[in-house]
């Protein structure tokens, strides 16, 4: 499954209300190191499909940014049933965000 890129309109549609887990990808495109886990996000979209992946550009979406307290990226914050129930600050490894979204898929 393909990204899903998500606004301060839609997120609590697409992310909230999901009946899957959804990792959101907190990024800008002047952000080096969130141009890096880009590629890493989109196969572990491709991978999953326990799971939902979305990418929010806080640029253009700062409302959702602000209300989950993101003020540094990348963030990876993931959702289930309604509520945020981890974050990992900065780039990591690919399997780093694949054990997080593995603990709460159990």
């Amino acid at each position: 499954m393909a990204t899903v890129e998500v606004t301060d309109q839609d997120f609590i549609d697409k992310v909230i209300k999901s009946d899957k887990p959804v990792l959101v990808d907190f990024w800008a495109t002047w952000c080096g190191p969130c141009r890096q886990m880009g590629p890493v996000v989109d196969e572990i979209a491709t991978e999953r499909d326990d799971v939902v992946i979305a990418k929010l550009d806080i640029d253009k979406n700062p409302a959702t940014a602000a209300k989950y307290g993101v003020v540094s990226i990348p963030t990876f914050a993931i959702f289930k049933d309604e509520d945020l129930v981890r974050t990992l600050v900065g780039s990591r490894p690919k399997k780093d965000l694949l054990a997080a979204l593995d603990e709460v898929t159990k």
